[in-house]
């Protein structure tokens, strides 16, 4: 095959310039806070799931079985989500779709039984799958309107959003906030903000759009390899969006917000690690980083199930966080770039398969830890996360 994820430009750019060609451009920027909005809404959901499996008594099982709404609605939305970017355009297609996963988060959260929470969080996961292809697209655009390197930027503001989002969370909780409020005041913040980012996205020059309407293809060997990686990074922040938690509060025996703190610390490291991905990933290569960032990824995790200490629970998921940070980043973008695969049906593919491990992986985890104990549904991920090590070093691109 022609591509390789290894090949570097003849000037990769110093750290300083990477951010600066991030956050010195407007349309960067606003794309980026378009990342942030869909992560701010999923960490300050992720903090409250303790609140809500008591609230309804769910037991893991249950939680892990009302958890698949989301994925359900993102398998509904992603065969449309090439053609409804097509007829509404890029920009259009973002800002509607930040609007309606503000609206939606409001649901699960104020659900006063079961049913009620898997239809809000169904409606979560229509919105999110397609401002997720569509916020990525755009980050595309912005690329080669203006001939730099902002795809790992970008999702370092999706990091930076669940990180602020889970760490106020933590602290409303300290102070006796109803998560109900905090997630109302959040979501008018948000809309807000989602309104004074429109006209700069409609600003972005756009790529044609006669492949957008593509929505799978069958995938060729690279892409098949592509996709097993990405379920098992996706997987791994599944598990820390909606089981760190969880693990935290009832195996590490963490207060209630300690536990908010849990996808926090993974948020930070990833975060980081996102940031200066625009600078290492053309240094380094690819390969390279996605074998480590698994192998460190994988050792995070497993130190956590190790040592249910949350002193010790919280690093494993920081190291979780640092090695998953740069996987979503360098594929998506490979996605773009597989031979013989139009772009745009490359990117929704594996952009599917991918927010499937996100969204599926932790009911997986949940439905073995109701058999099994919480430490096998996590040790499942860990599993994955090796093995996704050494397809990186062996993938033949």
């Amino acid at each position: 095959m022609n591509l390789s994820l290894d090949e570097k430009p003849q000037s990769a750019p110093t750290l300083t310039r990477s951010l600066q060609n991030f956050f010195l451009n407007p349309q960067a920027r606003a794309v980026g806070l378009v990342f942030t909005t869909e992560s701010l809404l999923l960490g300050g959901w992720v903090a409250h799931i303790p609140y809500v499996k008591s609230k309804l008594h769910l037991t893991d099982a249950s939680l892990g079985m009302v958890l698949f709404a989301m994925p359900v609605g993102l398998l509904l939305m992603n065969p449309f989500s090439g053609w409804i970017v097509a007829r509404l355009g890029v920009a259009r297609t973002c800002f509607l779709s930040a609007l309606t996963l503000c609206v939606s988060t409001l649901l699960p959260i104020n659900a006063p039984n079961i049913a009620l929470m898997a239809l809000g969080l169904f409606f979560v996961g229509l919105s999110a799958a397609l401002l997720n292809v569509a916020m990525n697209t755009c980050a595309v655009d912005v690329e080669q309107a203006n001939n730099i390197q902002i795809m790992s930027s970008c999702h370092g503001m999706w990091s930076l959003g669940g990180m602020v989002g889970s760490a106020l969370a933590g602290i409303l909780i300290s102070l006796h906030v109803s998560p109900s409020v905090h997630m109302l005041a959040m979501t008018i913040a948000l809309l807000l903000l989602t309104f004074a980012l429109r006209p700069i996205l409609a600003s972005i020059p756009t790529q044609p759009p006669a492949e957008s309407s593509a929505a799978f293809v069958r995938p060729n060997t690279l892409l098949l390899l592509m996709i097993i990686i990405g379920l098992g990074v996706a997987m791994g922040e599944g598990a820390a969006l909606d089981w760190s938690a969880v693990y935290l509060h009832e195996s590490a025996g963490a207060s209630s917000q300690i536990a908010a703190l849990g996808f926090g610390c993974f948020s930070l490291a990833m975060t980081l690690g996102r940031f200066m991905g625009d600078a290492i990933i053309p240094r380094f290569g690819a390969k390279l980083i996605l074998s480590l960032g698994s192998l460190v990824a994988a050792s995070g995790l497993l130190l956590a199930i190790a040592v249910p200490i949350s002193i010790v629970v919280l690093t494993g998921f920081a190291l979780l966080g640092a090695g998953c940070s740069l996987g979503a980043p360098i594929l998506y973008a490979a996605s773009l770039r597989v031979p013989g695969i139009p772009a745009a049906t490359g990117l929704a593919t594996f952009a599917t398969f991918s927010f499937i491990g996100f969204l599926a992986g932790p009911p997986v985890i949940g439905l073995v830890a109701e058999a099994y104990g919480l430490n096998y549904g996590l040790g499942l991920v860990v599993a994955l996360l090796f093995i996704c090590a050494g397809i990186s070093r062996k993938i033949k691109l």
